[in-house]
Formats: structure tokens, sequence, C-alpha cells
């Protein structure tokens, strides 16, 4: 089976490297700049579940694309995909899975709305992971999980095709048969952690430590009503797992998102909280969900900021 990876970023660069290291057939599609570094440096992951270094992996530029690939994997930034589903429309033929990773749901919208419905994959993945000034992908934590499915539940021949390619390979792979239900219940997570911090400007701990505790679970039930209201409901074990981890005392965490800002760079808002809040019951004035809508204004001032700064 004969995977693209588009890019070799800290996600890509590090499930595509873990298949390299498996025997797998991987390609890279990269970017001039990405594609220069990793020619002179290799793939280098440096992780605790050991470290890497691939000599030059296969790789293309967007241009030299020619066949189709059996699987082409994404895990670009939202506001990127447009430009990252034209880079790699030649990598698509009749028979090709596309294994999203990005959270929220707009994408999967986008993907079918481009390529067809039947191959569009449901997917997520859980890693910490960044690249270091020189190209490097460090992961950050023990925890790599990638989870794949039909988005309509059922068990067909090409995930059981997809089991097989990941076996193996130095990750922890999950085929899942309630797949939509398992990227609801990040997106719940990913937008409470998200608009907290990024809000707050701060970590958990820290908002903890200011008396924080009952905004965090506001937030975090806010997008669960609405992951709700969409049926998709999360599940007790969610519930009690997204509360525990954003009301921590001395956690550390703050969400990508919050780091971004704080690089004064793009960030997703529209796509993992407004477009959450999009997905929301209609409700009488003063009953909407107040934290995340204020958290999204929020970063959307950021942006106007940011724009506006860029301008001069």
């Amino acid at each position: 089976m004969r995977f693209l990876f588009v890019g070799a970023g800290a996600l890509g660069g590090y499930f595509g490297g873990r298949l390299i290291e498996a025997g797998r057939d991987v390609t890279f599609l990269l970017r001039a700049r990405r594609a220069t570094q990793i020619q002179r440096t290799g793939l280098v992951v440096r992780s605790p579940a050991g470290d890497l270094h691939l000599p030059p992996p296969p790789h293309l530029l967007s241009e030299q694309l020619s066949q189709p690939f059996d699987v082409v994997v994404v895990g670009c930034k939202a506001y990127d995909l447009e430009e990252t589903m034209d880079s790699f429309a030649a990598a698509i033929g009749p028979d090709t899975m596309i294994l999203p990773l990005l959270n929220g749901m707009q994408h999967v919208d986008r993907l079918v709305e481009r390529f067809g419905s039947d191959r569009v994959l449901g997917g997520l993945c859980m890693i910490s992971a960044t690249l270091d000034p020189d190209g490097a992908v460090l992961h950050l934590n023990p925890m790599h999980g990638l989870t794949y499915g039909e988005r309509d539940g059922s068990q067909s021949k090409r995930i059981d095709a997809l089991r097989a390619e990941f076996d193996g390979a130095k990750f922890d792979a999950t085929a899942s048969d309630g797949i939509l239900q398992a990227m609801w219940e990040k997106w719940v997570f990913i937008a409470s952690a998200a608009g907290l911090t990024s809000l707050m400007r701060a970590s958990i701990g820290d908002i903890m430590a200011a008396g924080g505790r009952d905004i965090a679970l506001s937030i975090f039930d806010e997008c669960a009503a609405i992951a709700a209201h969409n049926g998709y409901a999360p599940r007790a074990e969610a519930v009690e797992r997204g509360h525990a981890m954003l009301t921590a005392t001395g956690s550390p965490m703050t969400a990508s998102m919050y780091r971004d800002i704080q690089l004064n760079a793009a960030v997703e808002a529209d796509h993992i909280l407004g477009d959450l809040l999009g997905r929301a019951a209609p409700a009488p004035i003063g009953a909407s969900p107040t934290v995340l809508r204020t958290a999204y204004v929020h970063l959307k001032a950021y942006e106007a900021q940011r724009a506006r700064l860029a301008a001069k």
C-alpha cells in the first residue's frame, strides 16, 4: 500500500516516519523549503518511544505528482485546507483513501465536496509534537495515538488493509467503528482547551490558581451540549476525562492555539470554535454558550489586530 503524507511537519513527520521505520511505502508531499531541509538533514524524530534518524525519505513537490496513491494522509492546519487540497489533487485516484487528521468537522465536508464521500475516511490523532528550529520532530510525551475508520461505522476491507499496514508501527493505531463519535469528543475537548487557555492567556494550572475552575467547566459543558445537539453527546468517560484535564491543579497544559497567539501566528478560530458555535441549538438571549462565544470573539479580535498590524 502506497502512502502519501501531505507534509512532514510535527504530525506527518512523526506518523510517516514511524511507518517508514516499520518498512512501509511512504512518500512525503513537501513544499520546496521543507524538501531542501529534509534533503540536507534527513527526517529526524526525537521521542520518548525511541529516536529516529532516517536518510532523506522519498518526497515530491506538488508539480511532480503524476500518479495516484492508495492512501493520502492530510494533517494541515484548517485554514490551509483549500491550498492543500489543490496540492495533492493529482494523487487522488478511483480507489484512493483520504485519511484526514485535522480537528473539528468542517474539513470533512470540504474534502467530501472536492473528492467525493466514498474516498474520505474519518480520523484523528492524539499527539503532542512540534518542530525544532532545525526541522527535527520533537515528540513531547508518550502519547502517540492514531484512530481511523469508515464514517458510517462499517468494518470494510479497506479498513482491514489499513489495519495491516499500521500493525507493527511504533504508535498506537486503532480502527474504530465509531469514528465520528470520537472526532466529536476530541473536538469538544480541543475547543474547550483552546478557548479557555487562549482567552485567559495562561496554562490550566495558572487558571486554576486564579480560581477559574467554574469557567473551565462551563466552557467544556457548553461544547458538550453542542455535540449532544448534533447527536454526539460525549460519553461519560470523555466528560470525566475532559473535566479532569481542564481543572488539574498545577497543570502546565496550554492549547496549541494559545501557543500560536504567543508567536503572533495564524489561528484556527473559525474552524475550531466558530464552526462549533454555528452548530449550537437556537437559544433564547442569555442562554447561549457564553464562555465559548466570549473566547471566540477574543480570538477574532486577535485576528483583526494581527491583520491591522500586518497591513501597516
